[in-house]
């Protein structure tokens, strides 16, 4: 089967859902609007990219003359240290639309010399538009992620428009969440076929497990996974770890993602938490299962979301989630069972929920059990993916 995805190549999600088809056995094409090297076979690789993308690669190739590794993973140079991730946002939804016509164009000659049995757009901003405004005629499977609906759709008149079509135009829809679903309907989606299904097909229980879980001990060892992110208070973050702090001394903070950032640091010293606070560079997943396991609780005060995989990583992994009161989430955690729900624009919420927990093993326990247990039946990586083989079948088949 020829299956040609329009995805960010940098996406370990994406990454994580493609390497199935890969090892499969099919032959997997890759679109990206960000220049990216995927450790992935891919029959090919094609970088078409849109406004900003090309900023990015430039950034990538200045920082590799004379940095580090680790500073190029985590360094944007002026576009992160000058905008904040709100204006960065702020701006794609504005100047990224006008570059998609031209983009459409080039991936419609793509297509057409490939000629894939399925296309698969990864997310509605931007690769679903840039799909939609070339209507393939293979059938057109799109996803969305987290917050197409709730933070992209309604940022203005031409990412809503954008946002219809792309719906309009899809003949399969994939949504992380039930939420997603129901307000997909809503922005014009009328089509029959759907899937509800974590955005990287699940979740691999052979990487993330409880299995080898560091023993507590009196360090009190919290993750926050995020990275910098526009719709996740980071900033409520830290004030909460700074009431926290002044309860318990022996407290550590680790938050991959954030390493180099300016704006974090500001956070730290205006907080007074500079010694409470590890701030790392992007990991791969295998750095990231070995910090789950060593941290008791995870924290994501979000204020958008779909089903984070951080948080399905970190749940099988037996930390105890503490994220924000949002619909989406309300489908994995029940509050005072499994986890606990906080308002995550208030910091005093979220330092009396961290407190909560803290001084709850018993309930962090049986948490890690029931985690366990909801991962298993609903987000496993080889029962979802064999869901989504089944449905790829099913649309070469009726084509």
């Amino acid at each position: 089967m020829r299956l040609l995805f329009v995805a960010d190549g940098r996406s370990p999600t994406a990454i994580n859902w493609m390497r199935y088809f890969v090892d499969r056995g099919d032959h997997v094409h890759l679109v990206s609007l960000f220049p990216c090297s995927p450790k992935i076979k891919l029959a090919s690789l094609k970088v078409i990219p849109v406004a900003f993308s090309g900023y990015a690669a430039y950034q990538r190739t200045r920082l590799s003359k004379n940095s580090s590794t680790e500073e190029r993973n985590t360094s944007g140079g002026i576009w992160t240290s000058i905008f904040s991730p709100q204006l960065r946002t702020n701006l794609r939804h504005w100047l990224v639309p006008k570059s998609l016509p031209e983009a459409s164009m080039k991936l419609m000659d793509y297509i057409t010399n490939i000629n894939p049995d399925v296309v698969h757009a990864m997310r509605i901003p931007y690769e679903g538009m840039v799909t939609a405004l070339v209507n393939p005629e293979q059938p057109f499977v799109l996803s969305t992620w987290g917050n197409d609906f709730s933070l992209h759709a309604p940022s203005n008149r031409m990412m809503g428009q954008l946002t219809e079509i792309a719906l309009a135009r899809a003949d399969v829809l994939h949504t992380d969440c039930h939420k997603d679903l129901r307000l997909a309907k809503l922005w014009g989606y009328q089509g029959e076929k759907h899937l509800v299904l974590p955005g990287s097909g699940g979740v691999k229980l052979s990487d993330f497990s409880p299995e080898g879980r560091t023993k507590e001990t009196e360090e009190i060892v919290i993750i926050n996974p995020r990275g910098l992110r526009a719709y996740v208070r980071n900033d409520v973050f830290f004030e909460a770890v700074s009431l926290v702090a002044k309860k318990y001394k022996h407290l550590r903070v680790i938050c991959p993602g954030m390493k180099n950032s300016s704006l974090v640091n500001k956070w730290l010293h205006q907080f007074s938490i500079v010694d409470k606070v590890d701030l790392l560079p992007l990991l791969p997943h295998s750095k990231m299962a070995a910090l789950y396991r060593k941290a008791s609780i995870v924290v994501s005060p979000s204020t958008h979301d779909g089903t984070p995989n951080s948080l399905l990583e970190a749940m099988a992994s037996g930390c105890f989630p503490i994220v924000g009161e949002i619909e989406s989430i309300r489908e994995w955690i029940t509050p005072g069972v499994n986890g606990l729900l906080v308002d995550p624009n208030d910091a005093n919420d979220l330092a009396n929920q961290i407190i909560e927990a803290i001084e709850n093993p018993d309930l962090r326990e049986r948490a890690a059990d029931i985690n366990l247990q909801i991962i298993k039946e609903r987000a496993s990586y080889s029962l979802g993916m064999e869901k989504v083989a089944e449905l790829y079948d099913s649309l070469v088949g009726s084509n």
